[in-house]
């Protein structure tokens, strides 16, 4: 053990994380903020102790007068660490997400959570090409896009050098939505969803949130397991879902915060099955009602079926959603 104490090393830890997604220098008190996100309560001057303790074992180095940033050991530390607390990371992600998104129907404004993922800059071109009929079908969770250069952030996200950003929106917003409107929505697993005749037949892979460290989609794309093209164009393939549940009492509800999501350009949700029915094969508990969910990554996927490398970051932040454009707009900016 590196520390001396569970619960203290369980802290540390949590620091190492926010300054790795960060990715620039940040000081205590934002460091602090961000823990209080994650359920930690800690003093300004108590994350400046723990820091300098981590400074001194070559963990984290100090950059201007009170910004840190995360070194290589601490880096191999993070990823090495109480291994079974990464158990049901994913579903801890989603809960934060959703806890986090504020998006305001009414004014169109407020947090709304994304993916981020990041292309090298001489690929982006032919990237944007692959997504645009992704982008144009019925296989994602909305149109809404931002890009950002190398050293330019999107929500908490730095760009890093070489490479150029595109934020795409996470289906954690129906969650963070139905939150706010007192609907409880379950997230069970991610998977890859078998289309057949342009109708969802079956999950043919899933991974539990519960039991994985990262988002399943993020696993999915690098292992080139879907077929989102053959989808979108002869509506036969496999694309990234998720499985969701809703109790069954709250159906009318969630109906209306759906229409209200489409309206603002989000939405995701694929199939809603009957009370206590199985959906696409999947077992549903009594009195709930199951919901497939599209991924947010579908367009993403595209550009990997099609050999281009990409670093995905799912379920990895929140924007405003003012600052997300359609993406054909993008199309036209970027002159593709």
């Amino acid at each position: 053990m590196l520390f001396n104490g569970q619960e203290v090393e369980r802290k540390l830890l949590t620091i190492l994380q926010i300054l790795r997604d960060t990715q620039e220098p940040v000081g205590a008190r934002v460091i602090g903020r961000h823990l209080k996100e994650h359920g930690v309560e800690l003093t300004e001057r108590a994350v400046r102790y723990h820091l300098k303790a981590m400074d001194q074992r070559g963990l984290t180095e100090l950059v201007g007068r009170d910004g840190r940033l995360i070194t290589e050991k601490g880096i191999a530390e993070l990823g090495s660490a109480l291994v079974r607390d990464k158990v049901g990371l994913a579903f801890h992600k989603i809960e934060v997400l959703a806890f986090r998104t504020n998006f305001n129907f009414d004014l169109r404004s407020g947090l709304i959570p994304v993916n981020i993922s990041l292309f090298p800059v001489d690929s982006f071109d032919k990237a944007l090409q692959l997504m645009k009929p992704i982008f144009r079908s019925d296989f994602c969770v909305s149109d809404l896009v931002a890009v950002a250069k190398e050293g330019e952030t999107l929500g908490e996200l730095v760009i890093p050098p070489g490479m150029i950003g595109l934020a795409t929106v996470c289906s954690i917003v129906i969650n963070g939505s139905l939150l706010k409107a007192g609907v409880p929505m379950g997230s069970r697993f991610g998977g890859i969803l078998q289309m057949q005749k342009h109708r969802p037949y079956r999950f043919a892979e899933l991974i539990y949130y519960s039991g994985s460290s990262i988002d399943p989609s993020e696993v999915f794309i690098k292992a080139r397991m879907t077929s989102v093209h053959e989808a979108v164009k002869y509506g036969e393939g496999r694309i990234l879902a998720n499985f969701r549940e809703i109790p069954a009492a709250c159906r009318s509800l969630t109906e209306d915060i759906i229409n209200k999501l489409r309206e603002a350009r989000m939405g995701g949700i694929l199939l809603m099955g009957n009370t206590s029915e199985p959906v696409c094969e999947i077992q549903v508990d009594l009195n709930r009602i199951g919901i497939v969910v599209l991924g947010g990554l579908n367009p993403v996927a595209a550009v990997a079926e099609g050999g281009i490398e990409v670093t995905n970051h799912a379920m990895s932040t929140v924007m405003e959603y003012q600052k997300l454009t359609r993406f054909q707009d993008t199309l036209s900016l970027t002159h593709v």
